[in-house]
């Protein structure tokens, strides 16, 4: 029997127990930031099975290390495993027991695959060569995620690659998306708050209208990607929050937005900034108004590196895994993710795992009705198992 035969022989004989975990996870999810249950039950299924744990960074980030005792590389496997916080209004066995927080994004699925492999990993480590690096991370949805803490304490020291993977509802399960270089957007959220001065609806000549002020910024908003970025670039700037709520016969003093945007090149980060502010400075200068605004640069784009991605693709269809019937490049990616942080500091592949339901019905990320085909869990602890190995042998 070959190294990667066992493998799969041991993944197929664990597949229930992925669900098991998966579906235990769902039922008590955490929201970022606040994962502490999650990280436990993680660390005592290790525990329980005498592989050690380390903690690393501010949060609950936590790695398990496999040292084969043989020479050789060392490769990061990454997985996240915090929830959103969002009403899960599927009718599900397994749903969420917590009130306004779920697994809306997969990680749950990430997390339970990436257990069962772990301890795979571990039970043939003696075959393999040089070291594993499992990297459990909390926090990947709320800036500054859980990644750049880890990454600070250290966590990459000694790591040559890092690989992860994501579900994708807009996938078909069975299929494996991939691409190169420029991978997922960079993002940066903002805070504005326009104040004027307030007063009676009757008398707007004595007032100062934060909501006119604010409706105008919004309209201007709508130029930046349309008139100042160059129109081969990828870049989109949103308001998904306009507070302004008051009474029907007094002006508002002041209102508070929340912007999102997404860039596919650091130069076009700092050109959608810059024209930001210079709105909101005429704003102000046309309507007298002040604003204070709180901008958090945060999530890099995330670059896949294409040698590394080259080599886990190959060895994903050199495996010829029975459950896979597709592997393509998808193209880029539109939402971010922290991952972009250790593709930052050691070169990386991210890829993706089809989820979605066999009726084919649309379940985005981050919906309260976000469901993934389970199917896809062995899948992924196939996928990553077996580039593991052509990495590490």
């Amino acid at each position: 029997m070959t190294l990667e035969t066992d493998l799969m022989s041991k993944l197929n004989d664990s597949s229930v127990e992925i669900i098991n975990l998966r579906r235990y996870l769902h039922q008590h999810p955490e929201t970022s930031f606040h994962e502490k249950r999650t990280s436990e039950y993680i660390k005592n299924y290790y525990h329980d099975l005498g592989i050690e744990t380390k903690n690393f960074g501010s949060g609950y980030g936590f790695v398990v290390d496999i040292d084969s005792g043989n020479p050789g590389k060392t490769i990061g496997l990454r997985a996240d495993f915090d929830a959103l916080s969002i009403q899960e209004k599927n009718d599900l066995p397994f749903k969420s027991q917590n009130a306004v927080v779920m697994h809306a994004c997969g990680h749950d699925g990430h997390t339970a695959y990436m257990m069962v492999l772990a301890k795979t990993l571990y039970q043939i480590k003696h075959k393999l060569h040089g070291k594993i690096r499992i990297i459990h991370q909390p926090a990947e949805e709320v800036s500054p995620g859980g990644a750049q803490s880890m990454i600070d304490a250290g966590v990459l020291d000694g790591l040559d690659h890092v690989i992860g993977a994501h579900v994708m509802s807009s996938m078909p399960t069975g299929s494996i998306g991939y691409h190169r270089a420029e991978t997922q957007t960079g993002r940066a959220n903002f805070t504005i708050k326009f104040i004027g001065k307030g007063g009676h609806a009757s008398m707007p000549h004595l007032s100062k209208d934060a909501i006119v002020a604010g409706s105008y910024f919004v309209t201007a908003l709508q130029t930046v990607v349309s008139r100042n970025i160059d129109p081969f670039d990828t870049a989109s700037v949103t308001i998904g929050s306009f507070d302004g709520t008051g009474s029907f016969n007094a002006i508002k003093e002041s209102v508070e937005l929340k912007g999102d945007v997404r860039i596919m090149k650091e130069s076009t980060r700092r050109i959608i900034r810059q024209r930001i502010e210079k709105i909101a400075n005429g704003i102000c200068d046309m309507f007298d108004v002040k604003y204070e605004i709180d901008y958090d640069d945060n999530y890099p784009v995330l670059f896949n590196d294409p040698d590394l991605t080259n080599q886990v693709i190959k060895s994903v269809e050199n495996a010829n895994i029975p459950e896979i019937n597709k592997i393509f490049d998808c193209g880029p990616q539109d939402p971010s993710e922290d991952f972009a942080y250790f593709a930052q500091n050691r070169p990386s592949c991210f890829f993706y795992i089809g989820c979605q339901t066999a009726d084919g019905a649309n379940h985005p990320h981050h919906s309260p009705d976000f469901l993934m085909n389970e199917d896809c869990l062995i899948i992924a602890a196939k996928a990553m198992g077996a580039a593991v190995l052509s990495y590490l042998n």
